[in-house]
């Protein structure tokens, strides 16, 4: 038993080795690219062979033309043989008709006995070579005089021609020994006769290469794309005459004479490959989860002992998560309503945690969805570690779990738990790629004093979860007196924030921004405020955070546009026609796949020059998702808008990307304004904050300046631009023109 528990595990082990479906993968790619290099290797060896018998069928071609040709010449020396009397006016006439018939001579001639040249037709294209002696060199005289004593026709080879080019000159015998009496001579121009002679086919498919005694002396289609692959060579049979027929293909013939079953093998054998991967994947998985799930049951088991008969049930099974492998809500609920029962019998306190993983939803965006359910898996792994006989952990879904803590004596129980959960996350977590840091939010409500049963204990601990997110991550909140009042309140302010934009609710604030080179205010960031029909004016503060929360800020952004876009019009004109407006975004907007397209369309709707808007966002949202957001910030650079970071140095505080990014402004947070001529600290990372974008070309804007001390500071060290409620708060679009007047009327701040 031992031995087949300890293969079985062996076999497992082999299945689960993450290598597995790779290795099968490539075992099919190398079977495919074997197949495709043989029946590569075959189609090559085909396409020779066709191609060879391409080119004896075009040689036997060519050498029965060529004798047609030759049979025609000796026909015409017979009939002047026979016809002695012949004049020159029969014999021009039947030169003419030869010429008609056989349009591949270029001129026929009667060459004497002596071997000169008497009568030739055309005469107008020919008229120097009467009299021209056809054996003017011994080798010619040798072959004149063989063929006049045989009565064997002769071919010249290839020789120049007059007026020009090369060609053949081929001589038919006019009787023979004592009856001869001259010759009939043919001359054909060679690339004439081998591309007349060679049919439509050859001539668009092949490049066609005649070579005599291995001189290339014609060549056909010279600017055919061919493969150099392949070529045939074969010798054609033709009198008096040594010559080679060489043929090489075009790249066209050769894929068409290609087989497609390579290419169709090497694809099914891949896709084969594929699907027998990611069947072999799929397998692994089911192990895993399989063996997950063992795992699971077999903690379950060694608890039934100590758990109530609600743990005892064999529905536990069913009522675990798949994902993290711990209790899911239902169960959780379950149990902890018994819990509170026995509780209130016994006289004791309970505490109910939620957790809330941080910045998860933008993890899971810009990681993905399989990161994500391992960074859940892992943070899973780790609260497991506190389960005991008083401690249940369970998986709530989303990014939030369930700690609850039986018999509490004293609030210290739960702030002693808590500070082990917080432990849990000050280690990274191990992930494929580089380690993630990753910290929790915690809201904890106490029975009975937080809630008298499950459901309003469960209520009021989302509830404190909510506000210790709103006021600082990686922290906690107990749930107290009127916090169930305020969330309320923010239920029913989100219910009327669905209505503000269509009841035009909304407005904007501007808050200028001095130049402190030219002391004139040239910008203005544009702050939106909720005029709230029974709250009165409310702050961004107040329903930002909820427009994020229920996907409405993508709206809100875009009217925010359009506004300061419609403002910058109607001060087209005016003494404030080049004032510029800065507009902030949240990341979800930057986000926004028609983020270009609604920016570019009020622009153009307005008349605004781009880079009349200035769009700020945080550095969080400018590295939160670089490779998406470097995209549309280009983008939305290249259409003429500027861009700013806004909140520089309370973020991420990584300079790297500040060179990569198309930055126009950066802004020094607040923080560090507020006491900068206090803190020598302060000061020395303002001013390295202002020459690093110097260096960089960025201009610098300053927020918060409330102080003259903290404006001659500023100027002091270079810094471009100012904003705070030293120079004004926000002020409506009314305001700030009556504010502005005195500088455009008379002389800058």
């Amino acid at each position: 038993m031992k031995n087949t528990d300890s293969t079985q595990r062996v076999v497992a082990k082999g299945l689960l080795h993450p290598a597995l479906p790779v290795f099968i993968f490539f075992l099919f790619l190398l079977l495919a690219l074997g197949l495709r290099f043989g029946q590569s290797q075959q189609d090559s060896r085909q396409i020779q062979a066709h191609l060879d018998t391409e080119a004896e069928i075009m040689a036997n071609n060519l050498q029965r033309e060529f004798n047609i040709l030759l049979l025609g010449l000796r026909r015409s020396a017979n009939r002047l043989h026979f016809n002695g009397g012949i004049t020159e006016a029969q014999w021009r006439n039947d030169a003419r008709n030869y010429l008609q018939d056989f349009r591949v001579y270029q001129a026929i001639e009667w060459i004497d006995r002596d071997f000169y040249i008497r009568w030739i037709e055309p005469t107008h294209d020919w008229p120097e070579l009467v009299g021209y002696n056809v054996a003017f060199n011994a080798e010619r005289l040798r072959a004149l005089k063989r063929a006049m004593r045989t009565g064997n026709s002769d071919v010249s080879g290839v020789i120049p021609l007059y007026p020009g080019g090369k060609g053949v000159v081929a001589f038919a015998p006019v009787g023979t020994g004592d009856d001869n009496n001259g010759f009939i001579g043919a001359v054909f121009q060679i690339d004439v006769l081998v591309q007349t002679l060679l049919n439509s086919r050859a001539l668009t498919l092949f490049q066609v290469n005649i070579y005599e005694d291995g001189k290339l002396e014609s060549q056909l289609n010279s600017s055919l794309p061919i493969s150099d692959e392949f070529n045939s060579k074969i010798a054609l049979d033709l009198p008096t005459m040594d010559w080679t027929l060489t043929l090489r293909p075009s790249h066209t013939w050769v894929q068409d004479q290609r087989s497609p079953w390579a290419w169709l093998t090497l694809a099914s054998l891949l896709i084969l490959g594929l699907v027998i991967s990611m069947a072999t994947l799929l397998a692994q998985e089911i192990l895993r989860r399989n063996q997950a799930l063992l795992k699971t049951r077999s903690q379950l088991d060694q608890e039934i002992a100590q758990r109530s008969a609600i743990q005892q049930d064999l529905a536990r099974l069913e009522s675990t998560d798949p994902l993290t492998g711990l209790a899911n809500r239902r169960f959780f609920m379950d149990d902890l309503a018994f819990t509170l029962s026995m509780a209130e019998r016994k006289s004791r306190q309970v505490a109910l945690i939620m957790l809330g993983l941080d910045r998860f939803q933008m993890l899971n965006d810009s990681l993905g969805h399989q990161v994500g359910d391992e960074i859940l898996s892992k943070v899973a792994e780790r609260l497991s570690g506190l389960a005991d006989e008083r401690i249940m952990v369970a998986y709530a879904g989303g990014d939030e779990f369930l700690i609850c803590q039986q018999q509490v004596t004293a609030v210290d129980d739960v702030i002693h738990l808590l500070g082990r959960v917080q432990r849990i996350f000050t280690q990274p977590f191990s992930l494929p790629g580089n380690p993630l840091q990753i910290t929790a939010t915690m809201g904890v409500a106490v029975y009975p004093q937080s809630g008298p049963n499950a459901e309003t204990l469960l209520r009021n601990t989302d509830i404190a979860l909510y506000r210790a997110k709103k006021q600082a991550r990686n922290s906690y909140q107990f749930y107290t007196e009127g916090m169930q009042e305020r969330e309320l309140l923010r239920l029913e302010l989100e219910k009327d924030l669905s209505l503000a934009l269509s009841n035009n609710e909304f407005v904007l604030y501007y808050q200028p921004q001095l130049n402190l080179h030219s002391n004139r205010i040239v910008n203005v960031e544009a702050l939106i405020r909720w005029q709230h029909p029974r709250r009165g004016l409310l702050a961004p503060g107040e329903f930002i955070p909820l427009a994020e929360e229920s996907g409405r800020i993508t709206d809100i952004g875009r009217w925010v546009v359009t506004a300061a876009c419609n403002q910058l019009s109607e001060w087209r004109g005016t003494p404030y026609q080049n004032l510029q407006i800065a507009v902030n975004l949240s990341g979800r907007e930057l986000e926004n796949p028609d983020l270009l397209d609604y920016v570019q369309s009020a622009l153009a709707a307005t008349g605004v020059a781009p880079q009349q808007l200035e769009i700020e966002l945080t550095e969080e949202i400018f590295v939160s998702n670089i490779h998406h957001n470097l995209d549309q910030l280009k983008r939305l650079r290249q259409l003429g808008v500027r861009l700013a970071i806004d909140d520089f140095g309370v973020g991420y505080s990584s300079l790297s990307y500040l060179k990569d990014f198309p930055i126009d402004l950066l802004k020094i947070d607040r923080s560090f304004i507020t006491q900068v001529t206090e803190r020598q600290d302060d000061a020395t990372i303002t001013s390295a904050i202002i020459n690093l974008a110097h260096n960089l070309g960025i201009q610098v804007v300053a927020e918060g300046v409330e102080t003259t001390s903290q404006l001659n500071f500023l100027r002091q060290h270079g810094c471009d631009v100012a904003q705070g409620y030293l120079i004004s708060r926000p002020i409506p679009a009314d305001q700030l023109e009556q504010w502005l007047k005195p500088q455009y009327a008379e002389n800058p701040l």
